[in-house]
This record gives structure tokens, sequence and C-alpha cells, in this order.
């Protein structure tokens, strides 16, 4: 399993697996639960989840799915931007522990900017982790001027910032990627598979096809490809967790490369960074 090294010098890995929609359906529950723990024996032992997903559902999923070997996961969970408050982010944080089933959350991460000024969050969060409830923190969805103003007023410690980031998203590769790059904080590739649709792009598929691939893995390697950057794909089922993990064995030839390139150009200028 390829590694990423966080600004604390742990290495966490570069594939891990994400939860979104997951925990919502009480007849997909035992598939899902096959497919993390299927992700945990192929080395994606890094989760992501949320008290967004599902009201708390995703991170019920996870804590069962967890169950007897929380040691060997490295635990990622988000916290509402109403919940990023001195008062408030002690209680969401204890809320997902409780469902987690599990004393402490390895990344706690501020989902979206909202009204909590950012230094204020970091307080909160420092706080989180000197008393040992989360061990790393981070953020989510913020663009290059969020960030910059998030070290200004004291996140230098900032493990992540999780962000949209695939083929057709590439726009933070003008400025935001180099930015982080340059201080070594680790991006995190939500939606690297664009929620599936990258699946149906003819282009993509014409060359997965070529190269004896699937599309998935075409769009997982290609942003693998970066140092210092985790993708969450999610995955329903252990076949997709498979499919997924054969992505870290795919190499392209500089011709594929140019090839994304032509398809999915890459960014002339600055642009908003985009959410889902």
């Amino acid at each position: 399993m390829k590694q990423v090294v966080l600004p604390t010098g742990e290495s966490v890995p570069a594939l891990g697996q994400g939860t979104w929609m997951m925990g919502e359906d009480r007849a997909r529950r035992t598939d899902e639960l096959a497919a993390l723990r299927h992700g945990i024996e192929r080395g994606m032992t890094l989760i992501d989840t949320a008290e967004m997903y599902g009201d708390g559902a995703s991170e019920e999923l996870v804590g069962e799915a967890i169950a007897g070997r929380r040691d060997s996961i490295f635990l990622v969970s988000k916290a509402y931007p109403q919940n990023a408050s001195r008062q408030r982010l002690p209680l969401a944080c204890a809320r997902s522990l409780q469902r987690l089933g599990t004393d402490r959350i390895d990344l706690y991460l501020l989902h979206w900017r909202g009204g909590v000024p950012l230094a204020e969050t970091v307080e909160a969060m420092e706080a989180l982790r000197a008393e040992g409830k989360i061990r790393h923190w981070g953020v989510s969805n913020l663009d290059l001027d969020d960030m910059q103003e998030l070290v200004e007023v004291g996140g230098e410690s900032c493990a992540t910032d999780q962000i949209l980031y695939n083929l057709t998203r590439r726009g933070p590769e003008f400025d935001l990627l180099p930015w982080l790059e340059e201080r070594k904080m680790p991006v995190m590739a939500y939606s690297p598979v664009e929620q599936g649709r990258l699946l149906r792009h003819q282009g993509l598929a014409a060359l997965a096809a070529e190269r004896g691939a699937t599309a998935a893995q075409i769009a997982l390697a290609f942003v693998l490809r970066r140092e210092g950057l985790i993708a969450i794909p999610k995955a329903g089922s252990a076949a997709h967790v498979a499919e997924n993990a054969e992505a870290l064995r795919l190499e392209l030839r500089p011709e594929d490369w140019a090839e994304l390139d032509r398809i999915f150009p890459p960014p002339t200028r600055s642009a908003p960074l985009d959410m889902l």
C-alpha cells in the first residue's frame, strides 16, 4: 500500500475508503459491511465518514465494521460547520465517538466553512486533541484563501484539506494543490470517480479498454499519481473494493497521461473550489 506522510510524521494509506451515502439502507448493510472489511484486509485501513452522512448512520456502520480491529484503523470523521464552536464541537465529537464505538478519532475535520470563526474552530480542535479525543485535526472544502486565513489564525497544525478532486475537477491543480504541497500538507480527494459519473465517459472508457483496466481504475490512478494525496472512493461491495485496490498496481504510460490531459484539460487559471 502506497503511504502518505502527515505533518506529524505518521504514515497513512494513500487509498482509503469513503462512506458517503452508506449505512442508510438496511437492505444494503451486509454488503456494505463486507465491503469495508474487505477493504481493511486489502490495506485500505483509512476510513472516512461524517456526522452528516445519514445523520450518523454512516458512523454507526463504520463502528460496526471496525469492531474488534480498531487499533489497525485510521478513522476520519467530520463535524458540521455549525458545530465547530468552542461549546458545540466537544458535544458533536462525543456523539460521533459514541456512534463509532471508540474513544478517539484519528483525524477530525471541519466539514466545510460556516459562520464560526476559523480561529475559534482551531481552538476547539486543539482542545479536543489535548484531551485525547482526537489525534489530528483538519478541514474539508476550504479553498486557498480560506487555508491562508486558517494558517494566519493559528492553524499551522492542520493535517489535511479534504477536497473534491478528480479528472473533471482539476481546478485545485492551479493554486490550491501547489500551496498545500509547499507546506507538506496532504490532500484528501473525495469523489475521485465523480460519484460514478466518470464511468460513463466515452473517452475514459476507451482508454481504459486499451489498457486492460476499468474507467474507475484509471480515474483513481490519476488521483493517486500525485504525492501527498489520499483518495477515498466509496464502494458498496467487496468486488467494487477489489476493483479500486487494483488501481494501485496500474502503470500508465506517458502517452496515457497525455491522453488524459487531452480529454480532461488541466486548469489554466484560478477558479473557485468545487463542492458536492
